[in-house]
């Protein structure tokens, strides 16, 4: 009999619903946008039970896309973005929002730990984010006592949404570890990183550690009502994200990078040794028993779809007009222009930076002569450019060159996108089947969790396939090489130059808000 598999991938922007068999054909996918509420600027929450109800209505919706009854889906698994805060009660009750990964209320509390970070790297060897559950958990005993105090149980997203589907109350290892919980020595919670986030409190509130393909409770009586799926359907650990897109692109060890390229600019490989503390990257654990050394920052895809907004308003009309999309006369474009065509620099930083905190997004180079189109061709070029900064990092770590990268994210809808990367990183970029990494890196979890493989290395060889590759264009590279060592320099020239700028911004926005 056929297995199949139900992923649940709830990200910063969209939550699917996914199924795949025991191949790792998808079969269907339902999606619908997460709900961000922003109450006060910097803060990201989503209301938690409009996202049961949503999970329901997707879970419903992909059994039919796919024909399948939910007594026919063998295994589960929950993928979910890394860092932000889910907490129940004491009675393992929902009381307040969810709190995403984009949050950045506790930025100033973030700064003023990662002063005295040297006094836990030893231990969690994680830097320190203001998306960070500790960092957000600090932030709560602060500003909202009354919610800190009831907290009874602190979970990530994907460990949330499994106890909806179970009411086991889990916290699955890899997450933990990239949320600055974990001594990634002893691979267990460490009192002294709680004391030195001023929340001692909440050790005794951290759930059971489990693995991601460890059996983690089976869909409850209620969980089935909701979603139409069997009651004791086995449901696995599951991962977060990029630990699901690099099993799903098959980088299981550093001969391969995974380059992520979406809302976030996600460059990752898993290896035997962690970075150090100077290096500025993060460790946590890895599935496969590895550390996964990380270089990440918000500077990826999401803003080329700002730019669209604020260049192409008639464009994009246009397109809609004729029956198309604006992404598919921008692929057009971008076949047809090369590395000199844009006259001009783009920095990717409308959500913040991977240099300097106050830095935002800019054009360096605009002239009389400069058209929309090269600056668009510059966005492209500028977010590659990002990547290109953590990628250097990370070789630093290895100390030589990967085999190949695996991309994933949205950035790989657009092949002349694939192609600028390959050529800005001198590297082979090369793209799997599946277009829901998230979902196949679940699936692969959960065909482990039944017993189809043996391990998470047997099922990403018979789960996950190459459909392209993208091999580096020397003349392009050449091009590149020059274009980036101009970026890098005014990067640099920038650099702790940003303040003056931001203490405008936030000037005129206060400006704003007295009258």
């Amino acid at each position: 009999m056929a297995n199949y598999f139900l992923t649940i991938d709830n990200g910063g922007t969209n939550t699917k619903a996914a199924v795949f068999d025991e191949h790792g054909v998808q079969l269907a996918v339902s999606a619908f946008p997460t709900k961000n509420r922003e109450r006060q600027a910097g803060f990201h929450e989503i209301n938690l039970i409009d996202l049961w109800a949503d999970l329901g209505t997707a879970i419903h919706d992909v059994l039919q896309k796919a024909q399948l009854t939910g007594d026919q889906i063998s295994g589960i698994s929950t993928v979910g973005h890394g860092k932000g805060l889910y907490v129940l009660d004491q009675h393992q009750q929902i009381f307040m929002d969810g709190i995403l990964s984009a949050d950045s209320r506790a930025e100033q509390d973030a700064i003023g730990f990662e002063k005295h970070v040297d006094q836990i790297f030893g231990l969690s060897h994680q830097h320190i984010m203001p998306s960070q559950a500790p960092v957000i958990l600090h932030w709560l005993k602060q500003h909202e006592p009354e919610n800190y105090q009831r907290i009874g149980a602190v979970l990530s997203n994907k460990d949330f949404i499994r106890f909806l589907l179970t009411g086991s109350v889990l916290q699955e290892i890899g997450d933990a570890s990239g949320n600055n919980f974990v001594n990634l020595e002893t691979e267990t919670y460490d009192s002294r990183l709680f004391e030195f986030f001023g929340i001692p409190e909440m050790f005794d509130k951290m759930p059971p550690l489990v693995r991601a393909t460890d059996l983690c409770g089976h869909v409850s009586e209620s969980a089935a009502q909701v979603t139409g799926l069997q009651v004791g359907t086995p449901v696995f650990g599951g991962m977060f994200d990029i630990d699901a897109c690099a099993i799903a692109t098959g980088v299981l060890d550093s001969s391969k990078f995974s380059l992520i390229a979406g809302t976030w600019n996600m460059n990752i490989f898993p290896n035997d040794q962690m970075a150090s503390e100077d290096s500025g990257l993060m460790n946590s654990i890895f599935p496969t028993g590895k550390k996964l050394i990380e270089a990440s920052s918000p500077t990826s895809a999401g803003n080329l779809a700002i730019m669209i907004k604020m260049l192409m308003t008639a464009e994009t009309r246009d397109a809609q007009a004729n029956g198309k999309s604006i992404y598919d006369d921008l692929e057009v474009f971008l076949e047809n222009t090369d590395a000199q065509f844009a006259k001009l620099i783009y920095f990717p930083f409308l959500y913040g930076s991977n240099s300097d905190p106050d830095a935002s997004g800019a054009f360096i180079g605009v002239r009389s002569s400069t058209t929309k189109s090269e600056m668009l061709r510059a966005v492209y070029e500028g977010v590659a450019f990002a990547h290109r900064y953590h990628v250097q990092s990370l070789l630093k770590v290895l100390g030589h060159q990967p085999d190949v990268i695996r991309m994933s994210g949205g950035g790989t809808n657009s092949p002349s996108w694939v192609q600028m990367f390959a050529n800005i990183l001198n590297m082979p970029v090369e793209l799997v089947e599946s277009n829901e990494l998230g979902g196949l890196g679940g699936a692969i979890t959960s065909a482990v969790g039944v017993g189809e493989y043996p391990d998470l290395e047997s099922a990403v060889q018979q789960m996950s396939r190459v459909k392209a590759r993208y091999e580096p264009q020397a003349d392009q590279v050449a091009l590149y090489d020059r274009k980036y060592a101009v970026y890098l320099s005014l990067l640099t020239a920038l650099d702790h130059n940003w303040s003056g700028l931001k203490a405008l911004q936030e000037g005129s926005a206060t400006a704003q808000l007295v009258h």
